[in-house]
């Protein structure tokens, strides 16, 4: 079937019925519940923009000549993978880039998975077979996806096998001839309620040794499966406004539990099942850490412009944009843009094509990108909540100003520069919701936590890095001329 359209997906919801809880009840109808019921339009939204500019988010399919995402699309040259990352920029624009797990990240990794078979091959061919056939189910059938990838934090000094209860985390329970049966917990489904499916994968950061094999299993099942459920934390989404809470009323994506009590997985779903070994190396031999990684970045430069729109419009509005302190802060803004927008063009313009003819960007570029974002972020949004000052807490709401006796009072006494009273609390809600409330302090941790602990991933970071050509080349320049008085063997 073609790329599905806004009311289809919500159609799918519906018909699904996954079993989500939320606020200590069983939600009814995910489509209609207040804490989801936003988000799903503006996911929808994102479905039905496939259709206003077809040209830039649809492509024809190669196995059945019909119109799909262009999120999916296997790239073979610079160029398709430069119209895909258009396509993910398209979709990322009408959030301004707070959707972290819009469909295309997911979308891109299953491609990936998909080309890049071969090492799951290495415990049974037929696990390799099934990621290919999945990833054209899913192209197929535009199945949007969340994803889990962490165990619950019990004892982080300890591995999953030493755990006290070593059952709490997901594990392989059983196995019989027609699938597997799983069991236990996982950590943290974003979009977990209102999606069509979940990919279980490992961790892309913590590595697990052979006792855990156990623990390192792989597989995609329909989030209504059958013992299944996603036990959602509170909503951000306080059925506000879109004047009061211009971003957590529309993009509140929610993070979710996963519980998985005796689970059936059928075979053709498995993808790794009880090897260590295959999961360790999955992300990155698959290059689905390099594809993912790419819809970030191409992400980013979105939310970064949205940041500077932000920041640019506050100093317009109040007119500090004189001042040399306040400049300084734009400038800090624009360089980690143009920063970013390096990577990404380095990472584009050096991409080869790997082994399946898949045209992969430069892993180098979005790597440091990927590691370098999370410890710049914060400080993009302290510069907001700087410039914006008591203005971001002199916000009344929109009620305030249409009120007979105090509207015209606000909207005279919080006038700036270059707005009027009601113009200018509007930006500053903005900028409050971007910063400093649930939601925006949720954005903060979210990029802190993107790939996982940035600590950990700069040690990774590290102990990869090319290095020896570096201490070379200072070894060498000491011994420019040198005339050692002894011998030093």
């Amino acid at each position: 079937m073609p790329a599905k359209t806004g009311q289809q997906y919500i159609d799918r919801l519906k018909k699904a019925n996954n079993n989500v809880y939320i606020h200590g009840e069983r939600v009814q109808d995910v489509t209609e519940h207040p804490a989801f019921k936003n988000v799903i339009q503006s996911m929808a939204h994102l479905y039905d923009l496939q259709y206003e500019k077809s040209d830039k988010m649809l492509y024809t399919s190669p196995t059945t000549g019909d119109k799909v995402g262009m999120t999916f699309l296997q790239p073979t040259t610079i160029d398709e993978l430069i119209k895909r990352r258009e396509a993910i920029q398209e979709w990322a624009l009408t959030s301004g880039g707070m959707m972290g797990r819009s469909p295309d990240y997911l979308n891109a990794e299953v491609m990936a998975m998909g080309m890049n078979n071969e090492i799951f091959a290495e415990a049974d061919p037929m696990f390799a077979e099934n990621a290919r056939k999945y990833y054209e189910y899913a192209r197929e059938n535009d199945i949007s996806l969340t994803h889990t990838l962490i165990h619950p934090q019990v004892n982080r000094a300890k591995a999953q096998h030493e755990q006290k209860d070593a059952n709490v985390a997901l594990h392989l329970k059983e196995k019989t001839k027609d699938g597997i049966y799983v069991d236990g917990i996982r950590l943290l489904a974003t979009q977990g309620g209102i999606t069509d499916e979940i990919l279980v994968f490992p961790s892309t950061v913590k590595k697990a040794g052979e006792l855990d094999d156990p623990y390192s299993l792989a597989f995609a099942i329909p989030n209504n499966t059958p013992g299944l459920k996603f036990i959602s934390r509170e909503s951000f989404d306080y059925g506000k406004s879109t004047w009061d809470h211009p971003l957590a009323s529309r993009f509140e994506e929610g993070d979710a539990i996963v519980s998985f009590e005796n689970v059936f997985v059928p075979w053709e779903r498995v993808f790794v099942c009880g090897n260590s070994s295959i999961c360790n190396r999955t992300f990155r031999e698959t290059n689905a850490v390099v594809h993912m990684a790419h819809q970030v970045v191409a992400k980013n430069v979105v939310k970064t412009e949205f940041i500077l729109g932000v920041a640019l419009s506050i100093m317009d509005a109040i007119g500090i944009e004189g001042f040399q302190h306040v400049q300084d802060k734009g400038t800090e803004i624009m360089l980690t843009l143009e920063t970013i927008k390096s990577h990404l063009f380095r990472a584009e313009h050096n991409a080869k094509l790997d082994k399946s003819g898949t045209m992969t960007p430069d892993f180098d570029a979005l790597n440091a990108a990927r590691n370098w974002y999370p410890r710049v972020y914060p400080r993009l949004i302290e510069i907001v909540r700087v410039l914006g000052a008591s203005g971001l807490m002199g916000i009344p709401t929109e009620a305030d100003f249409h009120h007979e006796e105090i509207g015209p009072i606000i909207h005279r006494g919080l006038q700036g520069k270059n707005l009027e009273g009601y113009e200018r609390v509007q930006l500053f809600r903005l900028a409050w919701d971007l910063t400093m409330s649930a939601f925006g302090s949720r954005q903060t941790h979210y990029e802190y936590y993107f790939f996982g602990d940035p600590v950990r991933m700069g040690m990774a970071y590290f102990e990869g890095y090319k290095k020896e050509e570096f201490k070379q080349r200072v070894n060498d320049f000491l011994n420019q001329g040198s005339n050692k008085p002894f011998s030093t063997v």
